[in-house]
């Protein structure tokens, strides 16, 4: 039968997303496990997940040093020891650090995990962050900085985040000699403090058999205890700044970085899942109207998108983009445009069901694997939540009116409470 191409394939939506939900043990020491099991591949994930300790102002490095540096060495191995022996089972290992939570992740075969766990529990039970790793690890940070520091996109976001977020871990930007602060005696004790199993959650993905299982719970169940003292991982309150209009100027400039946004709400607030939806019409897609108007139209930029962050103290929505310097200001002008209309103006309708589907067909695709689905369960459980907010979350795209979001548009964008963050030229 020969194809018809003149004849489009039938098109239908997304009606539901399944998701996966996960089996759960609380060991004796605290310590909460939650496996996914995918039955089928011989290869599994492994994430050690930990909530960073309260921000200290005068040691701001230490949350992000130690978790960096939990590959760097223990008593019994070397940070080359460590790597050998994982790459000789053919496993991957990699630490993580987050705003809210660090965590140390081991990929690896089924049959080599009796092999590679031995690592893993050495690095999170053990690490002694050798004197000569950190001076390396110090001075190589410093140089990282420098570079970063001439990037004016760089300079723009933690500009941003230090207005938003205040002198807090979320608006923490290191200067050079934040490093000097590090010491491996307060390394080693905030290590103790973090690293302990009542601070813990296991998330494995792949396939989770009774083996995998008992081998996880022998090298940290029992095995491994608390210390003496309880985390403290309470965070101060976030303090936005009263300066909304920020300008870093570099005369030579050929390109701006801009960096706009306010305080948001989070993934807790029932009206999270709609604001979802008109942050996408706003810039949440190659085909929003920020991209059409200053690239496509305009062509002031390559790129420029918005977003919501949601974390565990708070959130934003930022615009991001690095113009051509000559246009920076006709590309903010036209930004606050394209609010302006999501406030005044109802969405066509058209335009709308084009989001729907790009969302709910963005959810889905987004659920490839095991990993996935462990990875959108982290999203919820961190926040506190349950996987209703999945079925909410689906349902407010598929039914939200342009009526409501014209209402959110002029609820949550005020532009006279936006922070802009110029670096370049204005």
């Amino acid at each position: 039968m020969t194809l018809n191409r003149t004849i489009p394939p039938d098109f239908r939506s997304v009606e539901n997303v399944s998701l996966i939900r996960p089996e759960h043990i609380k060991l004796g020491n605290g310590c909460d496990i939650f496996f996914f099991n995918s039955g089928d591949q011989e290869l599994v994930r492994i994430e050690w997940i930990f909530q960073n300790l309260r921000f200290d102002h005068e040691k701001p490095l230490l949350n992000v040093a130690v978790n960096t540096m939990l590959t760097e060495g223990t008593s019994a191995r070397s940070a080359s020891q460590i790597a050998d022996q994982v790459d000789f089972y053919g496993g991957f290992l990699q630490v993580d650090y987050g705003y809210d939570h660090s965590q140390a992740v081991l990929f690896t075969l089924n049959k080599h995990l009796e092999k590679t766990l031995p690592v893993m529990k050495d690095i999170i039970t053990d690490s002694i962050f050798p004197g000569r790793e950190l001076e390396t690890f110090i001075r190589n940070q410093q140089q990282k900085l420098q570079v970063s520091l001439k990037k004016n996109d760089v300079v723009a976001r933690r500009t941003f985040n230090k207005a938003i977020y205040g002198n807090t871990l979320y608006g923490l930007g290191a200067e050079f000699d934040d490093y000097k602060t590090l010491h491996r005696d307060d390394m080693l004790a905030h290590f103790r403090q973090m690293y302990q199993p009542s601070n813990c959650t296991i998330v494995i993905a792949g396939k989770v058999d009774d083996k995998t299982i008992a081998l996880i719970k022998d090298s940290f169940g029992e095995g491994w205890v608390n210390s003496s003292g309880k985390p403290d991982t309470a965070q101060p309150d976030l303090q936005p700044s009263r300066e909304h209009f920020y300008f870093v100027e570099k005369p030579d400039a050929l390109q701006s970085a801009i960096r706009m946004g306010l305080p948001m709400i989070t993934r807790i607030h029932p009206d999270f899942p709609a604001l979802q939806v008109l942050n996408t019409v706003l810039g949440g897609y190659f085909g929003s109207r920020l991209m059409t108007n200053i690239r496509e139209d305009k062509g002031y930029t390559y790129g420029i998108g918005s977003g919501l962050s949601s974390l565990k103290q708070g959130g934003a929505m930022f615009i991001a983009s690095e113009v051509g310097a000559d246009v920076c200001r006709d590309a903010v002008a036209e930004i606050e445009k394209e609010i302006g209309i999501l406030k005044a103006e109802l969405i066509p309708d058209d335009e709308l069901d084009l989001v729907r589907n790009y969302m709910m067909g963005s959810l889905l695709g987004s659920l490839e694997n095991v990993f996935s689905h462990a990875d959108k369960f982290k999203n919820i459980y961190f926040s506190g939540l349950d996987y209703d907010y999945y079925d909410r979350y689906t349902e407010v795209v598929k039914t939200v009116t342009a009526e409501k979001l014209l209402q959110l548009a002029n609820k949550y964008f005020d532009l006279d409470k936006f922070y802009r963050v110029i670096v370049g030229k204005y």
